[in-house]
């Protein structure tokens, strides 16, 4: 189910994508996900334990209060570096039903994977080989120098670098200059084919590139604590900093905490005083995180906080005010995360001038 969910395959599987974003705040029906074909195995069980499963288990994905939803952990980011944490493997013989799930428990022996990826012909036959993006490049180097070498019913398989792949393909064709550069960067995925989320929100280009979108229309409008903003295109959306309003003391430092939080831990018992959900960034392992506002907190409002969520994931935790640089920069952060979103739903509803109300964005955020 992390698979689905990952950035290696969310934004660019594009049913995955659509589920994704028709909610705004991005929750999936958990029966929808467990209707996919890799997950028949366990239709079985239903529904209800695939939900409790995750929510016990899965640091990546969280589950609703009613236990029908999922969603991400954090904010969807465009993958680096996975054309270096990539191998080629061949030997693997025909394709059977049980063939995905043995592959990548072959392949998780030598480390996590994002993604083990079965070639196929024009006509969609299996290929008898693999790409395998490994989540670190010490996983790659162990599988390439592994001794004794990877084998796959009693014979060695063929392994190398994706990036030895490509070389040797290219020097099989004969390419040389601008036409072996191009053809590289299409191996490497960098012109990866079919859709692409970044490229649909104007992050990259056809090949690849990061760029603005090219949308023209009205202008989109970003509401954050109180100021009214216009969204530019530039990186995919972005706000100009000078124009950020500065509210002091509209986010609380917690400390204290360890392993995964519940952000609906930290929402939930403040939904009786604050209009507006707050904003929580957390990274999983830290020891601490910010709770976000939209407005100033009075000393009854820290009162509040302090009474009502004196324990994060059952363990006590501090509050505190941060310091005024570091607060300053935070609402700068949360402005552009939130502008990235505004323009990503004006684009896709194609309706300009709407923008969101920057109560939510940032990395590791909801």
């Amino acid at each position: 189910v992390e698979f689905y969910f990952a950035d290696a395959n969310l934004p660019y599987d594009k049913f995955m994508w659509t589920l994704h974003t028709a909610d705004p705040q991005h929750w999936v029906p958990i029966a929808t996900v467990a209707s996919f074909k890799r997950m028949r195995e366990f239709a079985p069980l239903g529904a209800a334990w695939l939900a409790e499963k995750l929510a016990a288990d899965s640091a990546a994905l969280e589950v609703d209060e009613t236990k029908t939803k999922i969603r991400r952990r954090t904010e969807v980011t465009e993958p680096k570096g996975q054309f270096e944490r990539s191998v080629y493997a061949k030997g693997f013989g025909e394709e059977n039903p049980e063939l995905q799930a043995k592959l990548e428990a072959l392949f998780n022996v030598y480390g996590r994977t994002n993604a083990v990826r079965m070639r196929r012909d024009d006509a969609k036959k299996f290929k008898g080989s693999v790409f395998v993006e490994f989540d670190d490049m010490s996983s790659v180097d162990k599988f390439l120098n592994a001794d004794p070498k990877p084998t796959w019913d009693g014979q060695e398989l063929l392994i190398m670098s994706k990036e030895a792949y490509c070389d040797m393909k290219i020097k099989e064709k004969g390419l040389t200059g601008n036409a072996a550069k191009m053809r590289k960067e299409s191996m490497a995925g960098t012109g990866r084919k079919g859709f692409n989320a970044f490229r649909e929100m104007g992050l990259v280009d056809d090949k690849g590139k990061k760029t603005g979108s090219g949308r023209k229309g009205k202008e989109v409008l970003l509401e954050f604590l109180g100021a009214r903003l216009v969204v530019h295109e530039a990186d995919g959306g972005s706000v100009d900093a000078a124009d950020v309003p500065f509210v002091k003391g509209a986010t609380l430092r917690f400390d204290g905490v360890e392993g995964d939080v519940s952000f609906d831990d930290i929402k939930g018992p403040l939904k009786a005083r604050f209009a507006r959900p707050p904003f929580v960034q957390y990274n999983n392992g830290d020891a601490w995180g910010y709770v976000a506002f939209d407005k100033a907190l009075s000393d009854e409002d820290v009162a509040f906080v302090k009474e009502h969520i004196p324990t994060v994931s059952s363990r006590p935790v501090t509050w505190a005010f941060l310091e005024e640089d570091t607060e300053k920069t935070f609402q700068i952060e949360r402005a552009n995360a939130a502008a990235k979103r505004a323009l990503h739903f004006a684009q896709r509803d194609d309706r300009g001038g709407r923008g969101g109300r920057g109560g939510r964005g940032g990395r590791g955020g909801r």
